[in-house]
């Protein structure tokens, strides 16, 4: 994320994107003899483990001429008749302190286990050290869905009207009483809260979770990484702050007008790593767990994160972490399955783009997009970066950037984007990507002219592999006024808050009102979408595999709710049928790796299914 002061970079043009293009190709020549010599290293390393080597990275597929024709994929902004009247607050009086720029995330979860989903904002709040404001102070605001799409604000009574500088938001049921509990990143202390029934208790010290309150958190996840049941918990810090390190800075944006400082001007922080110890209570296993990753040269932390992914990256059973940093290499995380982990990321081909640099990462979200066993990888960047999306070969641990080649790149150099994620916007049975933009600094068109402080969200959507451009920005005639209506746009996530079938978003903005988009797509595609139950304590399934094969199609999707920028969506997985009506298969990989095979008679519904 560079600094807002920098001199306006001049926008590359389609000649030298294509130099960019052959040019990563001839690094990866280089990268990949590194590669196979780390890799050789990695498997000797490891050869009493069953894993996937590293492997030569995949060729992006052959173009070739077909109809990317971009379907009508209207969005209508319901906010206000929905009933939302939440409203983000970032403390900000004018010395321009930089967590005033982050804004905040959300979640999309079913709180009261009626089936739907209900909608929780995360709010800040003034300064310590600033007059409050008057009138109430502001604080995390929970909604609850009537199953139709329409809101009450139940934060009064749900125990989470509660005033701290809110960050970010996981959730999961860590004690395994079927209740999804919740837990909020924020600068200073951190809060967990567990779900009792529908209202929600704060058990953040009994817990063990507060965290360093000198640290500034950002996104978190619940995950079995140990694979003994229950939800352990990663939270990933963004950099070492406070007002008196931010004043001192003297950030000026045009030499004279105090700026927003960029994070190259803090030092990294090291994540916490918590496992938890069952009866409610975590332990602190952060510096033997191997996140804590130091540099080398100066012997300090490296990690500004602020993104956080649990996936199995090596299809081995056990759940890794993929990390995205700002301005630093992003990190991966493997399961060595004895409580610890290894870096691996610039092995993986994630740590930086191609070529070499670091970026100024944000959200993240992984899928296989292409329905082919591959992984996609998409990391939103800061502006006058591109989008990554780094894509695996099926099986294979070595990524490579194929955002211009697959049609990515290009349209998202421009926006600053924090909350990205995959969904099948119109339920084709390919996976879509939504982001969205906001700058982060008010007058930042003042010195660069290509840039403004509100940016529209974009839909990328995913034409298929075999076409001419893989995935195709969607023009505003087609996805409507109030989705491309620019905004500050920071966490996102998404759930089908109508039981329509298609999958509704929601954009949270710093410092101002969240826009709730409602799927308005008639394309009359079918689907189906998938509610699990496991096994105690793991009742929500996280980390199962759902593979779904219709005709010649197979679709995978991972249960987590962990995706985007500081936020979580739904659990229930949905697939796109297209014009399929048939179904030819359901499995499921549960979280302690038991295959379950699942007849389903029928498309258009949601069905539940429990853990053998």
């Amino acid at each position: 994320m560079p600094s807002s002061i920098e001199p306006e970079i001049t926008e590359r043009d389609d000649a030298i994107i294509g130099q960019m293009f052959w040019r990563s190709i001839s690094l990866f020549s280089i990268t990949l003899v590194l590669a196979v010599i780390g890799g050789g290293i990695w498997v000797y390393s490891s050869q009493k483990r069953a894993r996937p080597e590293f492997a030569q990275a995949n060729k992006p597929p052959a173009a070739r001429e077909t109809n990317t024709d971009v379907p009508d994929l209207p969005y209508a902004d319901i906010t206000q008749s929905a009933g939302i009247t939440f409203k983000h607050t970032n403390g900000a009086t004018g010395e321009k302190l930089l967590p005033e720029t982050m804004g905040s995330g959300c979640a999309f979860l079913d709180y009261d286990n009626d089936g739907d989903q209900d909608l929780l904002f995360v709010n800040s709040c003034s300064w310590p050290w600033d007059a409050a404001p008057k009138g109430p102070p502001p604080t995390m605001e929970l909604y609850q869905n009537d199953g139709h799409g329409k809101f009450t604000n139940v934060t009064a009574d749900s125990g989470l009207g509660v005033t701290f500088y809110g960050m970010g938001v996981c959730c999961g049921d860590y004690d395994g009483d079927g209740w999804t509990d919740v837990f909020f990143t924020a600068v200073g202390k951190n809060r967990l809260f567990r779900n009792n029934q529908g209202k929600f208790v704060e058990t953040t010290d009994e817990a063990r979770v507060g965290g360093d309150p000198q640290e500034w958190s950002a996104s978190a996840a619940f995950f079995d990484f140990d694979n003994d049941g229950d939800l352990d918990l990663f939270v990933g810090n963004y950099v070492r702050w406070s007002r008196e390190i931010d004043m001192v800075q003297g950030f000026k944006l045009d030499g004279q007008t105090r700026a927003y400082g960029p994070p190259t001007a803090f030092t990294g922080t090291y994540p916490y790593m918590y496992r938890n110890e069952g009866g409610g209570k975590f332990k602190d296993i952060s510096a033997e767990s191997g996140v804590q990753v130091k540099n080398p040269n100066r012997d300090v932390p490296v990690a500004k994160t602020m993104g956080v992914l649990p996936i199995d990256i090596d299809a081995d059973g056990w759940l890794d972490l993929i990390v995205s940093n700002d301005t630093v290499q992003n990190f991966v995380f493997l399961n060595q399955r004895d409580g610890k982990f290894q870096e691996v990321g610039i092995h993986c081909g994630l740590a930086f783009d191609s070529s070499g640099n670091a970026r100024g990462a944000m959200g993240e979200d992984a899928a296989d997009f292409r329905n082919d066993g591959s992984l996609g990888v998409s990391i939103g960047n800061f502006a006058n970066e591109m989008t990554a999306l780094y894509v695996s070969q099926p099986k294979s641990m070595l990524f490579t950037d194929e955002a211009i080649a697959t049609g990515v790149g290009p349209p998202t150099r421009q926006e600053l984007t924090f909350g990205i994620f995959f969904v099948d916007c119109d339920l084709d049975g390919r996976l879509d990507l939504l982001e969205s933009n906001g700058h982060l600094e008010q007058e930042i068109n003042r010195v660069q002219k290509s840039q403004h402080y509100e940016q529209p969200p974009r839909i990328l959507w995913n034409a298929g592999a075999e076409a001419k451009s893989e995935f195709v920005s969607v023009p505003p005639a087609k996805c409507g006024a109030d989705f491309s209506k620019p905004m500050v746009g920071r966490g996102s996530s998404y759930a089908d808050i109508d039981g329509d079938g298609d999958l509704d978003a929601v954009l949270t903005s710093c410092g101002g009102a969240p826009r709730l988009l409602r799927n308005d797509q008639k394309l009359g595609h079918h689907w189906l979408r998938v509610k699990l139950t496991g096994h105690a304590p793991n009742r929500e399934a996280l980390g199962a595999t759902i593979k779904l094969k219709s005709g010649t199609t197979q679709q995978t999707r991972v249960v987590t709710s962990c995706r985007s920028y500081c936020s979580a969506s739904e659990l229930p997985v949905t697939f796109g049928l297209g014009a399929s009506q048939a179904i030819d298969g359901l499995e499921i990989r549960w979280p302690d790796g038991k295959m379950q095979a699942v007849k389903v008679d029928k498309v258009d519904q949601l069905i539940r299914i429990e853990q053998e």
